[in-house]
């Protein structure tokens, strides 16, 4: 007697919902069946907004956050502290920062962090392109908020290097998100701390 399964589409999907960061096999299965037993689930409403916001949002041409036309809204913004620019390994580290409060300036995507084991060299980074927005005689803070694993120090003391040769403050966040972790899992207290307690 053949083994019982769902049928080939829920199946598939499935499939594509366990591709997804931190769903499961069975809470694959439980998505993918709620979405077709219940009527409130609008499946075509979630597949244009999937499409929609493939098709539509790309990366920020200066900083690298999340944007739907060439610059995003924060560099946009012209009430931002033009004094201070602070780096993050991700688009995803930035939000985090925001909703804490204690950071009014402008941002920088790496897109990564240094990693010699998985072949992420700087040349895989945004890291050009950081230099060529430090212009010569600007007063500017250069704030490191990258995570506090082996590879964020070593891309942190790798950026200070460089950072250092063109004339700018530089600053790292302080200690106080757990080691090992990101800046995505932090609440905005401890992200508030860890800025105003800089070195």
């Amino acid at each position: 007697m053949p083994k019982l399964s769902y049928p080939e589409p829920i199946v598939e999907l499935i499939a594509e919902l366990k591709r997804l960061p931190g769903i499961g096999p069975r809470s694959a299965e439980r998505i993918a069946v709620w979405m077709i037993q219940h009527k409130k689930s609008n499946s075509a409403t979630l597949s244009l907004a999937l499409t929609a916001s493939r098709e539509s949002v790309t990366l920020c041409n200066t900083c690298g956050f999340f944007a739907t036309n060439g610059d995003c809204a924060l560099c946009l913004d012209e009430n931002r502290d033009i004094t201070t620019l602070c780096v993050v390994e991700q688009p995803t580290d930035v939000l985090p920062l925001e909703r804490s409060g204690a950071f009014a300036g402008y941002y920088h995507c790496l897109g990564g962090k240094l990693s010699p084991l998985d072949n992420i060299t700087p040349e895989d980074l945004k890291i050009g392109e950081l230099l060529r927005r430090i212009e010569p005689d600007q007063e500017l803070e250069v704030i490191l908020a990258l995570n506090s694993d082996v590879e964020g120090e070593a891309t942190s003391n790798y950026l200070s290097e460089l950072l250092l040769k063109k004339n700018c403050k530089v600053t790292r966040i302080a200690q106080g998100l757990p080691a090992g972790g990101g800046l995505e899992h932090a609440d905005e207290l401890t992200l508030m701390r860890a800025l105003q307690g800089r070195r």
